[in-house]
């Protein structure tokens, strides 16, 4: 089983970013294989990493269910296939995505295969890192739902910190069995408002840190240069890896 971390928080917050430097930080600290996980239905994490993305898993579910089958082939060879197919494979790790959620009708029988092929893959990997939508449902669909880490996004908005809050009270309510949770604020100015503070500490979320807005982190974004090529030396990469170094455990092994 591969030591898990799993992003979540609202939209515009930065998670996917944040992600990208997990998984920067894991590879070059040594930490491998990471198996990236986009459960995102706005699928970017592969700009973020600068990988190509072929197809999800989404999209093999759907096709297994219109019967998008070649004659002769069992659906479960076949939801092998595409698995293998939606593999991205990177420098230190390899990313799959899991596209879009379930559309009306029942989808058991693709859900259940795809489960069975998920969890062999995960089991290939000591480390893995899933950028999740503000939801959690996309991690309570994979058929082991246990998260070492849970690190929810939030800008510098009470607004940002209330949606935070609503995340963990959700992962209470699916049950999930998270080992730690933090809250990190991204795209901070310098130090935090008291009003920040205050909802901080009434949502009972345990603050691992701020990573500052960045220019230059900026520039990429609007570019659509992969983040993860920033150099280690930028502020914004300087203390997300001073936050996963403290809240990592050092000796962490799956």
């Amino acid at each position: 089983m591969p030591y898990s971390m799993a992003m979540a928080g609202k939209g515009g917050t930065g998670k996917t970013t944040v992600a990208g430097f997990l998984i920067k930080y894991l590879v070059q600290e040594g930490k491998t294989p990471v198996l990236a996980v986009d459960a995102d239905s706005n699928t970017n994490l592969n700009e973020v990493l600068g990988v190509p993305l072929k197809t999800t898993l989404g999209t093999a579910r759907e096709e297994m269910k219109e019967g998008v089958v070649q004659q002769g082939m069992t659906k479960q060879i076949f939801m092998e296939m595409r698995l293998a197919e939606a593999i991205v494979e990177g420098e230190g790790f390899d990313l799959i995505a899991m596209g879009r959620p379930e559309g009306p009708g029942c989808y058991c029988a693709a859900n259940s295969l795809l489960s069975i092929y998920l969890e062999k893959l995960i089991d290939n990997y000591s480390y893995m890192v899933m950028d999740n939508e503000a939801g959690m449902e996309h991690i309570s669909r994979l058929t082991t739902n246990n998260v070492d880490i849970l690190l929810v996004i939030s800008d510098p908005s009470i607004r940002g910190i209330e949606t935070a809050g609503r995340i963990a009270n959700l992962v209470d309510e699916l049950k999930l069995r998270v080992v730690k949770r933090f809250l990190i604020i991204n795209q901070a100015r310098d130090g935090l408002p008291d009003s920040l503070q205050e909802a901080i500490v009434k949502h009972g979320l345990n603050l691992a840190g701020t990573i500052p807005r960045d220019d230059l982190l900026y520039d990429f974004d609007m570019n659509g240069n992969p983040t993860v090529a920033l150099p280690d030396d930028n502020p914004a990469v300087s203390a997300a890896f001073h936050i996963f170094d403290r809240i990592i455990e050092v000796n962490a092994t799956p």
